[in-house]
């Protein structure tokens, strides 16, 4: 039950080819259907809630951020009046 396309191609396709073809256009389409009806559904369904447990832990990592950014500063303000120092003695010797 094979036949061919055209008589220059050697191409042919058997009814268990359609049928396998058939069934796999038909599940990609499937899934195309159940992929738009969930993005759908997706966007009618309310936002979630922050939880409080979820809140608490973006507000201590925000505060720890602002601590170590605050040590960092203070680092900073050592270096420089170590380096201000410095060359407070270096214009003195000159």
């Amino acid at each position: 039950m094979a036949k061919e396309l055209n008589e220059g191609t050697k191409i042919t396709l058997d009814l268990k080819t359609i049928g396998i073809l058939l069934f796999t256009i038909s599940v990609v389409i499937g899934m195309w259907f159940t992929l738009q009806g969930d993005i759908e559904e997706a966007k009618t369904l309310p936002e979630p809630p922050i939880d409080r447990i979820e809140y608490d832990l973006k507000d201590e990592l925000i505060r720890q951020t602002i601590m170590d950014t605050q040590e960092d500063v203070e680092e900073i303000k050592e270096t420089i009046d170590k380096i201000d120092q410095r060359l407070y003695e270096l214009q003195k010797e000159r």
